[in-house]
């Protein structure tokens, strides 16, 4: 994360500073106090199980510059209403001041994690880029995988998952996407969300949040998806097996070892894979 002292930490998530105000966060930002490093900040998030305020103490002891709780604790602490909610705040805030990072934002009912992984080791080519390990794609994970971006970053490669209407439009709330990837909609948690129609409704979501100038890549071979274009006034590029796709694989084989080649065609010209 960028460094910032607990003055500004509380400014961007309402929260107020206990503590020397200009004692300056400069390390990670973590919700286990095993990780806690010199300069680090601790959110003390409360779960089912456990309360992140029980270890606050030994997260401190650990180098943590301050604990980022919902009570004051005995060292260094920003106070804030919802941990939770103020760590989604806090990474807001941070992205704002990075004006050169692209925020690339992937979802679907299936492959999140593996196209994430890919775009990311894709764009490490093209300059300095942060992307999660595995799928941190919630309320907590998303915006833990922000605050890991600094100065240097250009490329922002994150998941978004859903369980429910409104999900996807919360984390978006935290970090709005340049590019917005939807893979597919399928019946994973369909009894949740009540049908596809409405699956497809969450995932939507990820296109009509794109900033100005941004662009939806959308699956050709999936009508729930393709559909997703009129939600959107952003550029739209397709891709999949569909002939009238802008990205389409043709030539498909698989090996003994059932391992996928294809022909990859784009406008640019094509090359095998």
């Amino acid at each position: 994360m960028i460094p910032l002292p607990l003055s500004a930490i509380a400014e961007m998530t309402g929260g107020a500073v206990h503590g020397p105000p200009d004692a300056v966060v400069d390390g990670p930002v973590v919700v286990d106090s095993r990780q806690a490093a010199p300069g680090a900040l601790f959110a003390a998030l409360k779960g089912e199980r456990a309360d992140g305020h029980d270890f606050a103490s030994a997260a401190l002891a650990a180098g943590a510059a301050a604990v980022l709780a919902q009570r004051p604790v005995e060292g260094p602490c920003v106070v804030v209403p919802d941990v939770q909610e103020a760590l989604g705040r806090l990474a807001r805030g941070v992205l704002d001041r990075l004006p050169d990072v692209t925020v690339t934002a992937v979802t679907g009912s299936a492959g999140k994690t593996s196209a994430k992984d890919l775009i990311g080791q894709l764009a490490g080519r093209a300059g300095p880029t942060v992307f999660p390990p595995g799928s941190f794609n919630n309320e907590i994970g998303l915006p833990l995988t922000v605050l890991r971006a600094d100065a240097g970053t250009r490329h922002l490669v994150l998941e978004m998952g859903a369980r429910g209407i409104g999900h996807i439009a919360y984390l978006t709330g935290i970090a709005p996407p340049d590019v917005g990837v939807v893979l597919n909609v399928g019946t994973a948690h369909v009894g949740e969300f009540g049908g596809r129609e409405n699956i497809a409704l969450a995932k939507g979501e990820l296109v009509e949040a794109l900033r100005p100038g941004g662009t939806a890549v959308l699956n050709a071979d999936d009508p729930l998806v393709a559909a997703m274009a009129s939600r959107t006034e952003a550029e739209v590029v397709t891709f999949g097996r569909s002939p009238g796709a802008d990205v389409r694989a043709g030539a498909e084989t698989l090996d003994e070892r059932g391992r996928a080649r294809f022909t990859l065609v784009t406008p640019e010209g094509s090359a095998p894979v």
